[in-house]
């Protein structure tokens, strides 16, 4: 999919929270329904996906961490997918460095650090080693809420 000035001007649009099509049209000089069938095409496209996103730090019991991993071998996309199927997991990105994998992981009370590695990370079979990094405050970061 192509990603042009006008889809840009939308994308940004909708960045700054709910905002009405109708509203975003005016502002940009479309219709309504370009801007309706424009957001749609760019979600069925998975370039952009509308959500709730939290500050976890405003959440009681809860905590951001992150986790660096290590694999075994190179096959790190099909690991990156399998992280992404955990509980908890809100984003796996696949990166240079001493890690292959760096993964943020949101935990509460009830779902907390050492459940996220023995339930979870213990289905993932190309792990060598995991480094965790515990968020203290984040600036201008919210995640969507996965628990």
């Amino acid at each position: 999919m192509k990603i042009d000035d006008t889809n840009m001007a939308i994308i940004k649009r909708l960045r700054r929270g709910r905002t009405p099509y109708r509203k975003i049209a005016e502002d940009l000089g479309l219709t309504e329904n370009t801007v309706r069938n424009r957001v749609q095409k760019l979600m069925d496209e998975g370039v952009l996906s509308i959500t709730g996103a939290v500050d976890p730090a405003a959440l009681p019991g809860h905590r951001l961490v992150i986790v660096g991993v290590k694999l075994h071998d190179m096959d790190m996309v099909k690991a990156a997918e399998a992280f992404g199927s955990l509980r908890g997991v809100v984003a796996v990105t696949i990166v240079t460095g001493r890690y292959d994998l760096m993964v943020m992981v949101l935990l509460n009370e009830e779902f907390d650090l050492l459940k996220f590695y023995t339930e979870e990370v213990s289905k993932v079979s190309n792990v060598q080693s995991v480094e965790t990094f515990v968020v203290y405050k984040t600036l201008k970061f919210k995640v969507p809420y996965v628990l």
